[in-house]
C-alpha cells in the first residue's frame, strides 16, 4: 500500500508539473501581456527551483523525488522570457540567465555552500510568494495570473510532503514543502478573490 501511494504521489506530481505553468503561459500569450505577474516573484521562484534541484542532485536523492524540477525550471524560463518580451525588454533576461547558469556550477563546489544555499532557498521561495502577494494586494487585480497554476503548485507540495516523509525524511526539504503549500494556497485564494472583484467591477 505504501509503495502504491509513493508511486501515485511521484507520478501524479510529475504529471501535474509537466503542465503546471502551461495555463499561466497560455494566459500570458493569449493576452499578449504579463499584467499581474510579478517579475521579482518569478526570478526568485526560478532561483529557488535551481538551488533545490542542485541540492537533490548533490546528495543523490532518488530521481523520482525531484524529476519535476528540470521541467518546472524550463517552464519558468519560458514564462520569464514571455514576461520580458511583453514588457519590451527581452535582452534584460540575459544577465539573470548568466547568473543562474554560473550558480549551477558554483553551488556544489563545497558542501557548506550547497547546504547554506538550500536553507536560503526556502527564504528565497517564501520571498517569491510574498512578492506575488504584494503585487496582487497593491494592484487589486489578478490580471493574467492563473489560479489553476497556483492550485496545482499547492497539490505538488502536498504530494511532495508525503514522498519526503516516505523516502529521504530530510527535515529541510519537508519544512520547505509545508511552507510552500501554505503560501501557494494563500496566493491561489488571493488570485480568485481579486478575479471576483474585477468581475463585479465590470
Amino acid at each position: 500500500m505504501e509503495k502504491l501511494l509513493l508511486l501515485f504521489c511521484n507520478w501524479s506530481t510529475l504529471g501535474v508539473c509537466a503542465a503546471l505553468k502551461l495555463p499561466q503561459i497560455s494566459a500570458v500569450l493569449a493576452a499578449r501581456s504579463a499584467r499581474g505577474i510579478s517579475l521579482p516573484s518569478l526570478l526568485l521562484e526560478l532561483a529557488g527551483f535551481l538551488v533545490f534541484l542542485r541540492y537533490q542532485c548533490y546528495y543523490e536523492y532518488p530521481l523520482l523525488t525531484y524529476l519535476e524540477y528540470p521541467i518546472l525550471i524550463a517552464q519558468d524560463v519560458l514564462l520569464l522570457l514571455c514576461a520580458f518580451h511583453f514588457n519590451g525588454n527581452v535582452k534584460g533576461a540575459a544577465p539573470y540567465m548568466a547568473v543562474f547558469v554560473a550558480s549551477w556550477f558554483v553551488l556544489p563546489l563545497q558542501k557548506w555552500i550547497i547546504d547554506l544555499a538550500m536553507n536560503l532557498s526556502t527564504f528565497i521561495s517564501v520571498a517569491s510568494k510574498f512578492a506575488q502577494l504584494q503585487y496582487l494586494w497593491k494592484t487589486r487585480d489578478s490580471g493574467t495570473v492563473s489560479a489553476l497554476t497556483w492550485s496545482l503548485a499547492a497539490y505538488t507540495c502536498a504530494t511532495r510532503i508525503i514522498t519526503t516523509i516516505m523516502t529521504t525524511g530530510d527535515l529541510t526539504i519537508l519544512t520547505r514543502f509545508v511552507i510552500m503549500l501554505a503560501l501557494n494556497v494563500w496566493v491561489t485564494t488571493t488570485v480568485l478573490r481579486y478575479r471576483k472583484t474585477a468581475v463585479k467591477a465590470e
